[in-house]
């Protein structure tokens, strides 16, 4: 008799799965679909119930007879389901319950689901719900050695709280007292970690859910536990690592709950939902920095500093929330104020020494694990996506801080820290070392391999670079103090100029990789690149400077600036002083450029060059919030949308001719000496400065005697600047832009046309 009605059970199962896994609608009373998905516990454990004990439990006991349900032909399921001759363990079976439950619950918060197959499935699960306590026994489950029944006790009680808040059912009391009791304080416990998974998958589904009411169920479900979570986050973080009895119980915790604060601040951000759990991190962060000093494995700090990254940047839960949340998200003060709360908690922690214990060295990643045996030697760089998570959160607060009420004296206190820090840090993980002549290089070499998060703090950088440059002018500095700003911005390795030609060089100037950023929308590129041609047109002197140094320093230390950088040339005093090359403001004078010194003089600087400033008035550029990027197309001009696109995409004969007239004329046919065989390797020919000096301003080691400097880097950017102005009308011509670029046009119209009055009148 019972192997009789386990093989009827199991087979009626079996059927039950397949029909729910192909979306097949039940044609049976509800009722008896629900008798099969009780699960049969064992009283003791609350492991599944052995064969015999599973005949007295209340699901069986009075039944004299099983459920009859009509077993139909319907497709194959595309998932192989292990016979009844396979099932003959209890714990098969009440794994195939839980799958049941989990697949039916899937298939009704799908909205792919046949509308009559949702209602019935709906119906079965709601009477699942009320007369069983279905969620008291999952609960139970919890306790289970058996760590896949457990695991699977936790998906399906996770999914059918959705299914509850969807419906709106109230959630039960058995399963709210669970939480707080646990998570009242640590403990350590395995319940801690299936509260925290069952509350973050909970989350995650109504992220991913598309109904209009997710603040609203999204609150149902926290306000319960609003107040419990903070108290579980003071307990957690004030542990002693050293003092843990079970390290990899405290480990899951912190991995299980910095997701849960993830997607805690994540509501915030894109559901404007408001509760006092989304602020704990913010009203205590230095708790969550102090497990950066714990004896802790590395990646649970690679996680942590990663998060902190996340939160900076505003891209908590951007995972979960892309495609579904508007670009355009109104601005929140109060969030703002919380961030400048951890961007100060931060910069905190590293002028308190963070930086200085955070390990970089990596052991190597192989198909038969990390170690290596004797005698292998292998080569394993440091771990950079610690190097590149810790210097952008540094970045990225220095500008957070920034955008409140600080004096300009306070900001380059502050700056001329951290970025020492910073620097510090780098320099010994950087191989070949930076440069001695340029610091800022540090960006491009750190940011090589992680697009978004280069742009991320080169546009931080800018930030800081702009917020300095308004607080300076408006106190109308003397000559003298801009040249020591100047100064300070390369020294603490955040010039803007000098930040995009090392990205210039690293795409080989390539204008289709500038369109393939301007198209994507995984980077903040086109925000960054806006702000910097406002920029550009502005500050051309120092542009044009910058661009003067990186050919002499080709020439001096052997390096291709132009193209990939083959050897570097190590340091030679920790000490060393910025060149007196990229000091020089306002030095475009029409008719004073660079010209060669007696080749006879070897103490004196070979060249000299005189660039006076040419005054071009422009718009007066904003600095944006820190907060999530708005719309790709806005670029806080209103008449930009105005411009025809026609317009935009036709090149002038006026501006052609113009062109071609500064080419002709800085070529300077008679060649000034120069050995044209220098240039056989170069394609195109170099636009030659070579004007008589009156005013000595910048000593350039780098050129040789009797030689003529060439505007090689200033002229490839033109170039560069052009061919992507040519290659975006061609695309709108197309309507293949993905959107409207006249803004963008117009501004790389007025780069341009600014580069040929300069080419001209030189």
């Amino acid at each position: 008799m019972l192997d009789i009605k386990m093989k009827t059970f199991c087979e009626v199962l079996e059927e039950l799965y397949k029909k729910v896994l192909s979306g097949t609608i039940l044609e049976d009373d509800s009722h008896d679909y629900v008798f099969y998905l009780i699960p049969a516990l064992s009283n003791q454990d609350c492991s599944a119930a052995s064969s015999l004990e599973w005949l007295n439990t209340d699901s069986v006991r009075g039944q004299h007879q099983l459920p009859s349900l009509r077993v139909s032909t319907i497709p194959e399921a595309p998932v192989y389901v292990k016979r009844h001759s396979q099932m003959s363990d209890a714990r098969e079976m009440m794994l195939l319950q839980l799958t049941v439950i989990k697949v039916m619950v899937t298939r009704i918060l799908s909205v792919e689901t046949e509308i009559h197959a949702k209602e019935k499935y709906r119906d079965v699960i709601k009477i699942l719900l009320q007369s069983n306590e279905i969620d008291s026994k999952l609960i139970c489950m919890f306790q289970n050695s058996d760590k896949l029944l457990s695991h699977m006790a936790a998906k399906c009680l996770a999914l059918l709280l959705c299914f509850q808040l969807r419906e709106k059912i109230m959630l039960s009391n058995s399963w709210i007292a669970f939480c707080q009791k646990n998570l009242s304080g640590y403990s350590e416990s395995d319940e801690v970690i299936h509260c925290l998974w069952t509350l973050t998958a909970v989350m995650k589904e109504i992220f991913k859910d598309t109904c209009s009411e997710k603040a609203e169920i999204l609150k149902q479900f926290l306000t319960p536990f609003d107040t419990i979570l903070e108290v579980f986050y003071d307990s957690l973080f004030a542990q002693h690592f050293k003092n843990c009895q079970k390290p990899s119980r405290i480990i899951n915790s912190l991995v299980c709950f910095l997701e849960l604060l993830e997607l805690l601040i994540a509501s915030r951000i894109y559901l404007k939902l408001h509760c006092k759990s989304q602020r704990i991190l913010f009203l205590k962060p230095s708790c969550v920095l102090d497990v950066l000093t714990w004896p802790i494995q590395a990646f649970v700090k690679r996680k942590l500093i990663i998060f902190i990254k996340k939160c900076l940047l505003y891209k908590v839960g951007e995972d979960l929330c892309r495609g579904s949340v508007p670009a355009m998200i109104s601005p929140d003060h109060h969030l703002d104020t919380d961030m400048l709360a951890l961007a100060n908690a931060v910069l905190q922690a590293v002028h308190l020494g963070l930086l200085k214990t955070l390990s970089v060295h990596r052991k190597p990643s192989c198909f038969g694990g990390d170690e290596v045996q004797p005698g292998c030697a292998y080569l394993c760089g440091p771990d950079h996506v610690i190097l590149r998570a810790a210097s952008l959160i540094t970045m990225k607060s220095l500008e957070i801080k920034f955008q409140s009420d600080t004096s300009t004296n306070e900001m380059k206190v502050d700056l001329h820290r951290f970025m020492s820090e910073l620097l510090t840090f780098l320099k010994p993980h950087l191989q070949p070392s930076l440069q001695l002549h340029n610091p800022c290089e540090w960006l491009s070499r750190v940011f090589i391999e992680q697009d978004d998060d280069m742009l991320e703090a080169a546009k931080a950088s800018m930030g800081i670079y702009l917020k300095l440059t308004r607080e300076s002018e408006a106190t109308k500095r003397l000559t003298q103090e801009k040249e020591m700003w100047i100064r300070h911005t390369h020294e603490n390795g955040y010039n803007p100029h000098c930040i995009f030609l090392f990205f210039l060089k690293n795409i080989g100037f390539d204008s289709t990789v500038l369109l393939d950023f301007l198209i994507s929308s995984e980077t903040c590129f086109l925000e960054y690149f806006v702000r910097y041609l406002k920029l550009l047109q502005k500050d051309w002197d120092n542009f044009f400077t910058i661009c003067k140094f990186f050919d002499a320093s080709e020439s001096q230390y052997g390096i291709n600036i132009c193209g990939c950088v083959s050897s570097l040339v190590q340091d030679r005093s920790t000490n060393s002083i910025l060149p007196h090359h990229l000091t020089a403001p306002n030095s475009h004078k029409k008719g004073h450029t660079w010209v060669p010194r007696a080749s006879g003089d070897s103490s004196e600087p070979l060249n000299q060059v005189v660039i006076a400033k040419e005054t071009h008035t422009m718009g007066d550029h904003s600095l944006s919030s820190p907060q999530v990027s708005h719309s790709l197309v806005d670029y806080e001009d209103s008449d930009d949308s105005e411009a025809e696109s026609t317009d935009q995409c036709l090149v002038k004969s006026e501006q052609t001719s113009l062109h071609q007239e500064a080419i002709k004329k800085i070529q300077d046919p008679a060649g000034l000496s120069r050995d044209k065989k220098e240039f056989n390797h170069e394609p195109q020919s170099w636009p030659l400065i070579a004007k008589e000096s009156t005013t000595s301003f910048i000593d350039c080691e780098a050129a040789p005697n009797n030689t003529v400097s060439e505007a090689r880097i200033f002229y490839r950017i033109i170039k560069c600047f052009k061919e992507l102005q040519d290659a975006i009308c061609r695309l709108q011509k197309r309507d293949l832009f993905p959107y409207n670029p006249a803004a963008l046009l117009k501004l790389l119209k007025g780069t341009e046309a600014l580069c040929i009055y300069l080419l001209i009148n030189i």
